[in-house]
């Protein structure tokens, strides 16, 4: 299960080339997203093409994601990165 807002989040899965030859063929392709379990997308995220979200992690509002963000992490910005993890410390008993 996934929480984001379906009207203020946006998930791109459509690219093209950069060469500029190339992208006037009209050449596009298609790139997954793959959103892992208790991923929570703040308001206004940007999810670009080929990216994976960690399980548990949660990105910022207004954040642009362009590369994998790992598991049990907070992260946030543009571009998005890592600013905490989201793992508690074990407390071991004495």
């Amino acid at each position: 299960m996934c929480f984001w807002d379906l009207a203020s989040t946006y998930l791109y899965t459509a690219t093209h080339p950069l060469a500029v030859e190339k992208r006037n063929t009209g050449l596009e392709s298609a790139m997954p997203i793959i959103i892992e379990d208790n991923v929570w997308l703040c308001g206004r995220a940007i999810i670009n093409p080929g990216v994976t979200i960690g399980k548990r992690t949660t990105i910022g509002a207004g954040s642009v994601v362009t590369r994998n963000i790992p598991p049990d992490v907070f992260a946030a910005g543009n571009p998005c990165k890592v600013i905490r993890s989201l793992v508690l410390p074990q407390i071991t008993a004495i």
